[in-house]
């Protein structure tokens, strides 16, 4: 199975939401995983972890975007916040979430290998 990796380009919450999901079910599949959270995008790991959609996806017996976040961690989904991303943010490596780790798009793109498969959200 193809590698899947995707950037997470922006700070909207349904954006992210559909990477961890997407990611996850690759990961759940048996297959590798990645998601980078790219500049502003970082934003949405600031404790608490919330997005403007969790009511209703709750109300519907969905996960909210934090827990989402958690299995996607503990299926193996790799997940990056951008070192420029924590700066705009105001955040710093100890802020991020547990399984959250700080890189930068070249590190991210340099562990991309030519056959996967690269998605941008």
């Amino acid at each position: 199975m193809r590698e899947l990796r995707i950037i997470v380009a922006c700070a909207d919450s349904e954006r992210l939401r559909a990477a961890l999901v997407t990611a996850s079910a690759q990961a759940a599949l048996g297959g590798k995983a990645a998601v980078f959270l790219q500049l502003d995008a970082v934003a949405l790991l600031r404790a608490p972890i919330a997005a403007r959609l969790d009511e209703a996806h709750e109300a519907a017996g969905l996960p909210t975007l934090a827990l989402l976040l958690e299995d996607a961690v503990a299926l193996g989904v790799a997940l990056f916040a951008c070192q420029s991303g924590l700066a705009l943010s105001n955040l710093s490596a100890s802020d991020l979430p547990k399984g959250v780790e700080m890189s930068g798009p070249i590190a991210f793109l340099q562990q991309t290998s030519g056959d996967a498969r690269l998605l941008f959200a």
